[in-house]
């Protein structure tokens, strides 16, 4: 992470960065521009110069993030880079235009590489339940899940589950229908049906995500999760060392309720099946 000396480490949380001031600087020039705070922001792994190309890459495949306020669009790429993510690459994360804005996303491969430099982190499976799959699971004391996929004719996809194994032993899981993560997105993201969402371009992938994030919400989170989970899905226009101290400035009246999630804990011994998910 950057050291205080960068000239963005230098401005205090809520302060408007010295790019944003330049209104007649179009968002490609203050890009490239950025190329060295970018590199002080980025982990270890990652190069100032990659992100800078994918950056206006993504620009090129979509036109419409030319209409948005320059400043959003570098501090969505901020966000991305401080958690170590390659926008619009393999589906780690996304700059999406909304509402005049560049809105930062996080995809559900992001969240799957933030779990894994969890310095709990074992293992995760994610995996598509079809209609004609052979599925069962119940919450509770003795909690299971157990899925054997079909192997012909599987029907169309009707849900989705999540499960997490840490190193000392604790496993969660997390199950979701198809139609209720569906009805989580359009009840939290404001962008669900804007044509550039990836709501609307890769539903089931947006599903995984949602099944993902309460996935998060079951286990030790680190610092990074945290943040994560905070700038997931918001527009902000100023920088700052750590972006997550900055204010969403999305217009919106109701964010992601993080406060009522539930989910299973798998138990060495638990094979008694009470309930069932079929076609």
């Amino acid at each position: 992470m950057a050291g205080e000396t960068n000239a963005v480490a230098k401005q205090k949380p809520g302060t408007p960065g010295a790019l944003d001031k330049k209104k007649s600087v179009t968002i490609a020039d203050m890009i490239r521009q950025s190329t060295k705070e970018l590199g002080d922001a980025l982990p270890q792994h990652m190069r100032p110069e990659r992100i800078v190309r994918i950056a206006l890459t993504t620009l090129r495949l979509n036109p419409k993030l030319y209409d948005c306020k320059p400043a959003s669009f570098l501090g969505a790429l901020f966000q991305s880079a401080q958690l170590g993510l390659e926008p619009n690459v393999e589906g780690q994360a996304y700059i999406i235009p909304y509402g005049g804005n560049a809105q930062f996303q996080i995809g559900y491969k992001g969240y799957v590489e933030l779990f894994f430099r969890h310095q709990s982190a074992l293992s995760l499976d994610m995996q598509e339940v079809y209609e004609n799959d052979d599925f069962e699971y119940e919450y509770g004391t003795n909690s299971f899940l157990k899925h054997k996929p079909a192997l012909t004719k599987r029907g169309v996809v009707i849900a989705y589950y999540a499960v997490a194994k840490l190193k000392d032993g604790a496993s969660v899981f997390k199950v979701m229908s198809k139609e209720d993560c569906i009805k989580h997105g359009k009840k939290h993201s404001k962008s669900f049906s804007a044509s550039s969402s990836p709501w609307t371009t890769d539903v089931d992938a947006m599903c995984k995500k949602t099944v993902l994030i309460q996935i998060m919400k079951l286990i030790p989170k680190s610092i990074e999760i945290q943040q994560a989970i905070s700038m997931d899905e918001t527009v902000k226009t100023k920088l700052d060392i750590d972006m997550a101290a900055i204010p969403d400035e999305t217009e919106w009246q109701s964010k992601i309720d993080t406060s009522s999630v539930d989910g299973g804990v798998l138990t060495p011994g638990d094979e008694k099946t009470h309930q069932s998910v079929k076609g």
